[in-house]
């Protein structure tokens, strides 16, 4: 998995992490047992303060997402992250927002978006 930080979201680094960590268990991409990057690797990889990093880390532990193994890593724990209301709403927040803007700079409308987007809930049920 692929972490990437939006400095211009106004949601720390720490908590980006901890969401996109849920997401990915959420939708699969994670599973049970398996190891995420050191904390000197996220945050090289990055670009900022390992604290950051140290700081995701500890609170998903604290949540039972994670587990640090001395010397061996940190893993993804059996238990299932809960991903909130509010975090969720966020969220879809957050992608539409992105998903308008970008849009908005090839020339569509917001009733072009929301006209393709019914045609593909038809199309997919």
């Amino acid at each position: 998995m692929e972490f990437r930080l939006d400095a211009k979201s106004g949601v720390p680094f720490y908590r980006q992490i901890i969401e996109q960590v849920k997401v990915g268990v959420a939708r699969g991409i994670l599973g049970p047992g398996d190891q995420l990057p050191t904390v000197r690797q996220l945050a090289v990889d990055l670009s900022i303060n390992p604290n950051t990093v140290i700081r995701a880390y500890r609170e998903m532990e604290i949540e039972g997402v994670l587990e640090t193994h001395q010397g061996s890593g940190t893993f993804l724990s059996d238990k299932k992250p809960a991903i909130d209301r509010l975090e969720s709403e966020r969220v879809l927040d957050q992608i539409l927002t992105e998903l308008v803007a970008r849009a908005s700079t090839y020339g569509f409308t917001l009733n072009e978006v929301l006209d393709r987007l019914t045609q593909r809930k038809e199309v997919s049920s």
